[in-house]
């Protein structure tokens, strides 16, 4: 359980914050960055969520991506190290619950004949919002676990992988099931 009785510590005022280890790192730093676009994304998803309560099968799934999205910020927030005790990871069933998701929407849908732009209903055009900044994330997680020295649990990498796939088929399904995509026609504008 999380108890947060102060909300404001002062201790950032130098320029750094906390891991959940303890250890202090800059704000601009890469991990740091990594677990703040996670944040990024779900808060872009929570927005969502204002325009899906009359599909409460997909406000259900955000919901608990929602969940998951918090359990990636704290997997990312403690550094795996040897040696020491496990503390919460993003897990395989999390992905293969996602994967499940995603042909759940899919299965209602229309195959694409063209790539959608985004748009069509509010809660579709936030899903997109919500995918390119879950894209972001993805690509900021990769990049700190390419740095030398710094872990990052594959499941992670996979989650976020499978999260914008899902963002993009919820889409779909937020524009009655794919026929209010909004397709682009290549060189209409020329």
């Amino acid at each position: 359980m999380v108890v947060l009785n102060r909300i404001y510590t002062k201790t950032g005022d130098d320029g750094t914050t906390a891991l959940g280890t303890g250890e202090r790192r800059p704000k601009y730093d890469l991990r740091i960055e990594a677990y703040g676009t996670v944040d990024e994304t779900n808060a872009a998803i929570g927005v969502v969520r204002l325009h899906t309560a009359d599909m409460p099968d997909l406000d259900a799934m955000l919901g608990r991506i929602q969940n998951d999205l918090f359990d990636l910020g704290a997997d990312l927030a403690v550094p795996e190290r040897e040696g020491k005790a496990e503390r919460l990871r993003v897990v395989a069933s999390q992905v293969e619950r996602l994967e499940r998701d995603i042909d759940a929407l899919n299965d209602k849908l229309a195959p694409l004949t063209s790539f959608v732009l985004p748009g069509g209903t509010p809660a579709a055009a936030h899903l997109h919002v919500a995918r390119t900044i879950c894209r972001r994330a993805e690509r900021v997680v990769v990049e700190l676990a390419a740095r030398p020295g710094e872990q990052v649990g594959a499941a992670g990498i996979q989650y976020m992988n499978r999260l914008s796939d899902f963002l993009f088929v919820a889409s779909r399904a937020a524009n009655g099931q794919g026929a209010g995509d909004v397709l682009w026609v290549p060189g209409q504008n020329r």
